[in-house]
């Protein structure tokens, strides 16, 4: 199990796991609609720069079209969580008897899409702590490293959650695996609320706002009104201090412009609905305010809907 690798969203992330998973000996097939990179993947191979070492991995494919990456053993998701549902009911073609479905997505409510079009038995979830940008067609700079962090989304420890995450630790992974993989997406989100937006809104790379005392107030009380949100929904967080472990992650990802400032610079729609966007929407149905989230959240939705507007 796990020998075919199928990345359902080829962008910057899914591009360097499919490269390292690759390298690994891993038949990897990428799949994403941006049909540039998929041919200068297959072309010229792909090019990683940054942390993990400069080199060009040739032994991997790019496709636009689900239907030419064939049945997989493992179906790794990367695709923007406002897409996730439509992206698997397009790529059924990939699911064979025994397929697992893993998702490394930003955001809530990946698992629940993917679980409604391939079924909950066959999907796991998880949390990345890498950090990439795209540089262009076929090439990645590699920006952070982290743990990849892999549950079965009813906690329990599986054969397949084991192999996969060997598969994983074999491409060079910090690979851990948790009981509470619900808790785990819920610390990786207290991350991306307190980063992402704000990056996009300011425009910096993520060191600096740990760096700026203003910015560095708005990130902990955008991460604080989420911890709230998490507690009165009964969810066990796994951060000790949510608030220093994004510091943290700023810290140690300082270089990079977050997936959110990449899509605001690159004029597209964003995954805020699902980051800040949910931590708003669980606070008004949780009777838990949520004002820096709400400014935040509305600011990246006005910048979206005013991209034609602005001056170039």
């Amino acid at each position: 199990m796990a020998d075919r690798v199928v990345i359902l969203g080829s962008g910057a992330m899914g591009s360097l796991y499919g490269g390292m998973l690759a390298e690994a000996g891993v038949p990897v097939t990428l799949v994403d609609v941006w049909k540039e990179h998929m041919d200068a993947v297959n072309r010229d191979g792909l090019i990683i720069e940054g942390v993990s070492g400069d080199r060009v991995v040739r032994s991997l494919r790019g496709v636009t079209d689900p239907r030419e990456a064939g049945e997989a053993d493992l179906v790794l998701v990367f695709v923007k969580a406002t897409m996730t549902k439509a992206a698997m009911e397009g790529a059924r073609c990939l699911l064979g008897p025994d397929t697992a479905v893993l998702t490394l997505q930003n955001g809530l409510g990946n698992a629940e899409k993917l679980s409604d079009v391939a079924g909950a038995s066959r999907v796991l979830a998880g949390i990345t702590g890498h950090g990439c940008n795209i540089l262009g067609p076929g090439r990645i700079r590699h920006a952070g490293t982290g743990d990849t962090i892999l549950g079965e989304l009813d906690g329990s420890a599986t054969d397949r959650l084991a192999r996969i995450a060997a598969l994983f630790g074999r491409a060079g992974f910090s690979v851990k695996t948790s009981s509470n993989v619900l808790g785990m997406i819920w610390a990786k989100l207290l991350v991306n609320v307190g980063i992402n937006a704000l990056t996009a809104v300011t425009g910096l790379k993520n060191g600096r706002l740990v760096e700026l005392p203003e910015a560095d107030e708005l990130l902990e009380a955008a991460v604080r009104e989420a911890m709230a949100v998490a507690e009165r929904k009964g969810i066990r967080v796994e951060a000790e201090d949510p608030v220093a472990h994004t510091r943290d992650v700023a810290r140690r990802t300082a270089a990079n412009r977050s997936s959110m400032l990449q899509d605001v610079s690159a004029e597209r729609q964003t995954e805020i609905d699902v980051i800040n966007g949910a931590i708003v929407d669980e606070g008004k149905r949780l009777g838990v305010p949520t004002p820096v989230n709400l400014c935040l959240a509305n600011l990246i939705r006005i910048r979206q809907q005013t991209y034609e507007e602005r001056e170039k």
